[in-house]
């Protein structure tokens, strides 16, 4: 059977601007560090792939010298670890406090994908800790314990290389060809398209105005019908999928009986599953 494989951050929940962002913060002061990040700051930290990969963006020998760190590259690494460690635990507060909701769409199509015998997976270069909350908030603990999930340093490079979908499929047992990925930025998709997988992107709140040419599908959600209805606006659908209001498991099943050649199919640079995706966009770098 197949498998639908969703990233975590963006899209099981909207966590970068109300949980990753005010956890970091809240980290930096905890350990008294002269920053802060803005909204607009944090925009584009999130182009980088990690939060302990995140924090080290912030290690010039400038702010070294102005915080009092240590020159000492391993003394320095230690204190990344501990840093990272303590924001780990306060996002994860954040998510277990319940003020984060999921995206609309995503317990109902993993409800629906588990139903008709999919293999469930998540797939995210974040945390495992931090992942596994936002799963179990996501989807209620009852779905959540029938995903496998592949994260934080399971793998050494972080999206948008393919490491972390391809580690995963593998780990499944099954072919790329025969997965779904669910992204929600463009470095993910990219990730996605490397490992050979078919790419569904649901955009975010900080990924509206990014380059997804290679996906299958492009929806600024997967939607939900009343009493929560969200209907789905489809901002890009080269494959002619037409999905309705919201986004059905045979709209995504459909991407991998029409889209094998999907980066053949939709403009741009993308080439067949397997294929190097296309390069970064400028701003992802």
């Amino acid at each position: 059977m197949p498998a639908l494989v969703f990233d975590c951050d963006g899209v099981l929940a909207d966590t970068e601007r109300h949980g990753h962002l005010p956890a970091f913060n809240e980290t930096f002061a905890e350990f008294g560090l002269p920053v802060r990040w803005s909204d607009q700051e944090y925009a584009e930290k999130v182009k980088v792939g990690g939060g302990k990969e995140r924090m080290r963006t912030l290690l010039t020998p400038d702010f070294v010298a102005a915080a009092g760190l240590p020159a000492d590259p391993a003394a320095l690494e230690e204190r990344v670890q501990g840093w990272h460690r303590r924001k780990t635990e306060i996002y994860t507060g954040i998510i277990r406090s319940g003020r984060i909701p999921p995206r609309p769409g995503v317990r109902r199509v993993a409800a629906e994908a588990h139903e008709a015998g999919w293999t469930l997976a998540v797939a995210s270069t974040s945390a495992e800790a931090s992942v596994r909350s936002v799963l179990e908030l996501a989807m209620g603990s009852e779905l959540a314990s029938h995903f496998s999930v592949f994260a934080g340093d399971v793998v050494q490079r972080k999206k948008p290389a393919p490491d972390i979908y391809a580690f995963a499929v593998q780990r499944l047992g099954l072919g790329p060809e025969s997965a779904v990925a669910i992204e929600d930025s463009r470095n993910g998709m990219l990730s996605a398209l490397g490992a050979g997988l078919v790419c569904a992107v649901t955009t975010s709140a900080y990924t509206g105005e990014e380059d997804f040419t290679g996906a299958s599908l492009v929806v600024t959600s997967l939607g939900d019908p009343s009493p929560e209805e969200t209907v789905t606006r489809v901002l890009s659908d080269p494959l002619g999928v037409r999905p309705g209001p919201w986004v059905a498991l045979a709209d995504l099943a459909a991407l991998l009986t029409t889209g094998g050649d999907e980066g053949s199919t939709t403009s741009g640079p993308a080439g067949p599953p397997g294929a190097a995706p296309p390069g970064p966009h400028p701003r992802s770098q």
